[in-house]
Parts: structure tokens; sequence; C-alpha cells
């Protein structure tokens, strides 16, 4: 297994499966007081493999995050079928999470503290090229920066028609932040208060306020929660979208910083893990489907030859 690790001088350091999914499976945060976090929760030998590629570390979800329905849909008058034996399938039978999160991707540049890897269908899953409009090619860049982990998203058409498509990350943030700290006093936090409905993980198209004692505008503690929400009506400062992590005892919070181009964030408690995903997608659950609806769901569409460019911060901070 291809497994790469950065540092950089303040301590900090990271790991990722290259194999699988070019998962970071491990960062580890160094304060400039000292304080070192573990950040992101996986299974116990991940990267050996094994384990659910999405349910550790920061899986990537491209060419589409999170579901569509059946695993069908119809693109400029042709009937696509992805079937589980070529895609990732959920149990209730809904292609998810796309393309690369279960590939090997290919590294293209490392030093010390960073490394960028590269996923092309037609180069690293050529038998998934003809379950999409179009050929896509994505490249993420990891950088250590003091205590925080910059990721720099890339994606790119490299085919002569236009590609529609959606990226999302679906980091599992640990907790507590301290090991004398407890993991129910946590605070979690979003910018937003409205979600989707949802109907078994797939939207009606209908914004609803977010349930009660889910609104994470208003920072609730993480014990008791109970998340697995499409968040919308982001609220952005400085074209950035700030989610946090705050562990009160331990005087630490985790801030996951995004673009403003990141429109959804799903927020999830994974029941196997003391852990919380916040999930900046740059679109909805059913997105190909819902936005040939007439709803606007975020699909975006890239014409041949352009790309797009995008941004996501994870950093340790001291708190009040």
């Amino acid at each position: 297994m291809n497994i790469i690790e950065i540092s950089n001088e303040q301590g900090s350091r990271a790991r990722i499966a290259v194999d699988l999914g070019f998962n970071c499976f491990s960062f580890t945060a160094v304060t400039t007081s000292g304080a070192s976090v573990d950040v992101l929760s996986a299974a116990e030998g991940f990267e050996s493999g094994g384990h659910p590629v999405s349910r550790s570390g920061i899986p990537l979800l491209f060419p589409y995050p999170n579901r569509i329905a059946g695993g069908r849909y119809s693109w400029d008058g042709q009937d696509y079928q992805l079937t589980p034996d070529l895609v990732p399938f959920d149990k209730t039978g809904n292609a998810i999470h796309g393309f690369c999160m279960d590939r090997p991707w290919r590294i293209v540049s490392q030093s010390e503290s960073s490394v960028t890897a590269v996923f092309r269908t037609s180069v690293d899953a050529p038998e998934r090229l003809a379950l999409w409009p179009a050929d896509a090619e994505i490249e993420v860049a990891y950088e250590l920066r003091g205590s925080g982990l910059r990721s720099v998203i890339t994606v790119r058409n490299p085919s002569d028609d236009s590609l529609p498509w959606g990226f999302g990350t679906h980091a599992y943030f640990r907790l507590p932040l301290s090991q004398t700290s407890s993991a129910n006093q946590c605070t979690v936090y979003a910018p937003t208060a409205r979600t989707w409905e949802l109907n078994q993980c797939l939207p009606s198209g209908k914004i609803q306020k977010a349930p009660a004692g889910a609104e994470l505008s208003s920072a609730p503690k993480f014990g008791g929660l109970n998340l697995d929400a499409v968040y919308t009506a982001i609220t952005a400062e400085n074209d950035k979208v700030t989610c946090r992590i705050t562990d009160p005892s331990a005087k630490l919070m985790v801030e996951q910083r995004c673009s403003a181009k990141f429109r959804e964030i799903v927020a999830f408690t994974p029941p196997w893990a003391t852990a919380v995903c916040l999930e900046p997608y740059t679109c909805m659950t059913n997105a190909i489907n819902l936005q040939q609806q007439g709803i606007d769901a975020g699909l975006q569409i890239l014409p041949p030859g352009q790309t797009w460019t995008g941004r996501i911060d994870i950093e340790v901070l001291t708190s009040e």
C-alpha cells in the first residue's frame, strides 16, 4: 500500500493513502503553544486496506458527492445507468460518492510538507468512463501550513464534451480534541440553519428549517446530536465558509474553512466512531437529476478544456 507521509517544521504531520482514493486518513496538528491534536478519525489499520473507504479520514467525492437515485440519470438525450459492479452503491440501491474514492491516484509532485496527486477517469478507472457524459480529471494538493492542512482542488475537463460534475469531501473529525476532555461537551458549528428535506437520504427539492436541536448556527453540543442532513443557505464571510468544532475544556478548536464555491454542508454523526463529519459540497445530493427538474441543485458544468479551483483549510486553533 502506497502511504505518503508529510510533515513541517512546527511538528504537524499527515498521512495519505494514495491507493485508497488519495485519502488523508491521519492529520496531527501541533499548535504554536505545543498542543498536539489528532484531528481525524479513521479505522485502526485503515492504511492496510480491508476497511470501507468512505468511513475514515477524508474521502474525496467526485464527479458526484453523495447519491444518484437508483444510479440512473439522463444527459443530453442519453440515458445512463450506473451499476454496483462498477461503482459504489449504498444499501438502498443508490450510486454513492463518485468514481475516485476507492481507486489509486497518481502522484505528480511531493516535498517534505506537501503532496499532489491526480485522478482521471479514462486513465485511472477506464471501465467507469462510459458511465459519465465526459472524461473528468481532478487534482488535489495537500500542504501542511503551521497547525493547518490546506487542500487545493482543481477540476479539469480534458474531453470534447461539456462536463457535469460536483465535488465534496467527507472528513471525519475526531472528538474530543484532548484526552482529558469530554466529546459530549464539544460544540459543532456551521453557518446555516436550513436543510434540504430528505426521504431515505434523497432530497425532495424542498428547503426547510433544521430540526430542533440541530441548528448548527447555534453551535449545539455534540452530546445528543444525531445528524445526517444536507444543510444549505450557507453564510459566507470574506468569500469563505467556516465550520468549527470547539472543545471548551481543552481550549482548542478545529476550523474548516472553504471557498464560498462550496454551497452545501452535509453534517453526519457516524454510529461507528466518536466523530462528526462536516462535508463541504459544491452541489447537493442527486444534483444531476434535480437540476434538470428545474431545481437549483448546484450542478457544475465545465466546458471542454476549462478548469475549476477551490480550497479547503483545516486548522487547529486555541480558543477562549
